[in-house]
């Protein structure tokens, strides 16, 4: 195995660490409703809440994240943190989840009424991984329960019938395969399984389904993942069938490395770290002013997005899982080298070092387009990167340190 230069991983798993406090300080400071419960995540620079709505997903974030630090942290397994995720999942289980169809508001009220629910299914994405971590953190059943009630009207409207989600099918806009649809169920069951291998077994079949239709996306000889493809897996025409989202492909590229090292398929793992992380990366990166470009068109096209060439938190979040979740299964430096490509570009521009946390969006020229901290799309996701690549430069350096 080639030396790993001990040095420079350090310095980035001390940075991750300093960086987990700092973004957790503010979330515990700030978004607590102590009178309402639940969070308020509208929150601007320095933590002041400018809007009360409350949004499910984040609320189910959050709540998965506490459960998370709880779980696999010394410093944040406290009563405290325990007892905030366990009062955000009352909250988030008595107003966002209608027992009746199993779905989820999007948005209440502060104080619970609802307000707007999505023709989707993300915000019982995150309903049901907040209900199956905390389900870990309290040891009690009921909680795991719930999560794989959810998750498997999850499972029959991404696999069979999503019409009780009220999207309708019109003559001009036929069925397609989006690639969100695949990688929610992907990053659900991963995360209602955990390490229990049983349950593992139980749903594989659904994350086998869901690698298959993942890689539906690669098209055009496996130089490119498109987010929309046809049912048969076939490009389609216009500017839907023309899109590229570098953050998601290569999102897409560690749940499948994930479940390639979990199933052993070796042919699988290349194709995420080539197809899915490189290669959409390489497409993605803006070389005149870096940073990783919200959306594209393959033929190079302008992206009819607005918002298609600003820089936002989220890409750069799954960039830096991916390529260190690629470092550790191969010890290629070309892995570590793109890493740090985004860990620079990420720590230059989007920490706050005045008031803490991240900023979620910036220009094409990587200046501060929109200065909040948390809004009806940001949250802390911050936490779960710094969490996850802290806890895998810990792995990759133990490993290191003994060549």
């Amino acid at each position: 195995m080639a030396a790993r230069p001990l040095p420079l991983l350090s310095e980035y798993l001390t940075k991750m660490q300093k960086e987990l406090k700092r973004v957790m300080d503010f979330w515990l400071r700030h978004s607590h409703d102590e009178e309402r419960g639940g969070f308020l995540v509208s929150l601007t620079r320095d933590g002041k809440v400018y809007d009360t709505v409350k949004y499910g997903w984040l609320q189910g974030r959050q709540v998965w994240m506490y459960c998370k630090l709880y779980n696999e942290t010394e410093e944040y397994h406290t009563d405290q943190v325990l007892q905030a995720a366990i009062d955000g999942a009352k909250f988030l289980k008595e107003f966002f989840y209608r027992s009746e169809d199993n779905r989820c508001y999007f948005t209440v009220t502060r104080e619970g009424l609802p307000i707007y629910l999505q023709r989707t299914m993300a915000t019982e994405a995150f309903y049901v991984i907040a209900m199956a971590e905390l389900s870990r953190a309290t040891k009690q059943q009921h909680y795991m329960d719930e999560a794989e009630k959810v998750l498997s009207s999850m499972l029959h409207w991404a696999r069979v019938d999503d019409s009780q989600l009220g999207r309708p099918y019109l003559a001009g806009s036929p069925p397609i395969n989006s690639m969100v649809i695949p990688m929610l169920v992907f990053n659900v069951v991963h995360e209602v399984c955990g390490t229990d291998e049983k349950l593992a077994a139980k749903y594989r079949e659904h994350t086998d389904w869901a690698a298959e239709q993942t890689l539906a996306h690669v098209q055009r000889g496996g130089t490119v993942v498109l987010e929309n493809v046809s049912i048969s897996g076939e490009e389609l025409g216009g500017c839907k069938g023309r899109h590229i989202n570098p953050g998601h492909a290569i999102e897409a590229g560690w749940f499948l490395l994930q479940h390639a090292s979990l199933t052993n398929k070796q042919h699988l793992k290349r194709v995420a770290i080539e197809t899915f992380m490189l290669r959409s990366f390489e497409r993605g990166w803006d070389e005149k002013d870096g940073g990783i470009f919200y959306f594209l068109d393959v033929d190079g096209y302008s992206p009819t997005a607005l918002e298609w060439n600003m820089k936002l938190w989220w890409p750069h979040c799954e960039a830096l899982i991916a390529f260190l979740m690629a470092y550790q299964e191969t010890g290629e430096a070309k892995l570590l080298e793109q890493f740090g490509r985004v860990f620079d570009y990420t720590f230059s521009h989007f920490v706050d070092e005045d008031h803490g946390e991240w900023f979620g969006y910036l220009n094409r020229d990587s200046t501060v387009s929109m200065d909040f901290k948390g809004g009806p799309y940001k949250g802390e996701e911050q936490t779960n990167v710094c969490l996850q690549v802290a806890s895998m430069f810990q792995d990759v350096y133990i490993t290191a340190s003994r060549y």
